[in-house]
C-alpha cells in the first residue's frame, strides 16, 4: 500500500484523463452525442478528450471560463449564486457529436434530441462517498442544467456521469439536507441529490490503474487546502503505475479564472 496527497487540481486533471478513456464516454463519441455542462472539473476533461481526440483548436478552448457559478473566498465579490460580473468570456456548453463539436451549443439546444447511448456529465457541490450519492447547488428558479439533463435521463435512458472531487466529500444524509435547505420559508441556494454515475479521483486511479485507493485523510495549507490522503493497494504493477500517473500529475497549478499574464 502507498500514501498520495491528490490536490483539487490534481484530482480534477485526473478524472479529465479517466474520463477520456471511459467506454460509455469513447462509444457515445464515436458514435453518438457527449455532452459536457460547463463546471470547472468538466473543464479538464473536456481538454483530456479533446487531447484524445487530436484535435488542432484545443488551445483555444477557455477551460478558465467554463462554468456558470462557481463557490469563491469571501473576499471576491459575486453574484449570491455565484456567477461573475463578467460573463462575456462564458463558451457556452460542449457538445460533441459522432467526434464534431458542435461550437456554442448548450444543453438546452440538443437535450431534445439526445437518446439512449448518449452522455451527458455534470458535476456535482455535495458527494456522500459512501452511499456513491450525489447533489447539487440549485440558484436558477426553473432548476438550472440538472432539470434539463434530467429530461434525457430519465425520460430516454441517456447515460448521466457525476464527476466529483473528494474534497466535496459530506457527511449528512443528503435526502434530509436537501428537505431543510429547500423547504419554504428557507433562503439562499437549494440542493437537488441527483442519480447518475458518480465518478471520483478513486474511479479514476480504479479505471486507468487498476489500483484500489481510499480516501483516509483530508485538508491542507500552502496549496493543499481541499487536498485528500489516498491510501493506494494493489498489484504491485497497479501501486507502481498509481504512483507514476500521481507524479505526472504533481504539478497541476490550482483552479484560476484569472487570465495568465
Amino acid at each position: 500500500m502507498k500514501q498520495f496527497v491528490v490536490t483539487p487540481a490534481i484530482g480534477k486533471r485526473l478524472i479529465g484523463k479517466a474520463l477520456a478513456v471511459h467506454p460509455e464516454i469513447q462509444r457515445a463519441l464515436s458514435h453518438g452525442t457527449v455532452v459536457i455542462v460547463a463546471g470547472t472539473t468538466n473543464g479538464y476533461i473536456v481538454e483530456e478528450i479533446f487531447a484524445a481526440m487530436g484535435r488542432e483548436d484545443m488551445e483555444n478552448f477557455p477551460r478558465r471560463r467554463f462554468f456558470r457559478g462557481i463557490t469563491l473566498p469571501p473576499s471576491y465579490t459575486t453574484a449570491p449564486s455565484g456567477r461573475l460580473p463578467d460573463e462575456s468570456k462564458f463558451p457556452g456548453d460542449v457538445v460533441i457529436t459522432r467526434g464534431v463539436w458542435q461550437k456554442g451549443k448548450t444543453i438546452f439546444d440538443v437535450v431534445d434530441n439526445l437518446e439512449e447511448g448518449d452522455v451527458i456529465l455534470k458535476g456535482a457541490n455535495a458527494l456522500d462517498l459512501t452511499h456513491k450519492r450525489a447533489a447539487i447547488l440549485i440558484a436558477h428558479p426553473r432548476g438550472g442544467t440538472i432539470t434539463a439533463a434530467l429530461q434525457a435521463v430519465i425520460g430516454r435512458r441517456v447515460r448521466l456521469i457525476i464527476p466529483v472531487g473528494l474534497e466535496k466529500c459530506i457527511s449528512g444524509n443528503l435526502d434530509e439536507l436537501a428537505a431543510k435547505l429547500n423547504a419554504p420559508g428557507a433562503s439562499g441556494l437549494r440542493l437537488f441529490p441527483v442519480p447518475g454515475q458518480v465518478f471520483t479521483e478513486i474511479d479514476a486511479l480504479a479505471l486507468l490503474t487498476g489500483a484500489a485507493a481510499e480516501l483516509f485523510a483530508a485538508g491542507g495549507v500552502c496549496g493543499a487546502e481541499g487536498g485528500v490522503w489516498l491510501a493506494v493497494s494493489g498489484e504491485p504493477s497497479q501501486e507502481e503505475a498509481a504512483g507514476k500517473l500521481l507524479e505526472s500529475l504533481s504539478h497541476e497549478p490550482p483552479f484560476s479564472f484569472e487570465e495568465e499574464e
